[in-house]
């Protein structure tokens, strides 16, 4: 797939970016060879490839889910300029 100014200048303004005129070339280029790479790869039969979650087999080392830290709901909803039945009341933004 191929892009012209035209389709760069309307991204552009649907992505509300501000680009110069003289990079509008540059950019139609650059994402035409983004979506020519895209086309290659959904190409490429992959039937019998397992999906993986990372690359490189990694495996996370997690923590044990344990409390670290004590309540102190009460403590900051004392310094909290409004609050109700344990809960911070805000200003309404909404109307």
């Amino acid at each position: 797939m191929s892009l012209d100014g035209d389709d760069v200048k309307k991204i552009a303004i649907l992505a509300r970016l501000a680009i110069d005129e003289a990079d509008v070339h540059g950019y139609a280029t650059n994402l035409s060879n983004i979506l020519g790479l895209v086309e290659r790869m959904n190409s490429v039969d992959t039937t019998g490839v397992v999906p993986m979650s990372h690359p490189l087999d990694a495996v996370q080392r997690l923590r044990e889910d344990v409390v670290t830290e004590t309540n102190q709901r009460e403590e900051f909803q004392r310094i909290a300029p409004a609050t109700e039945n344990g809960l911070y009341l805000v200003p309404r933004v909404i109307e």
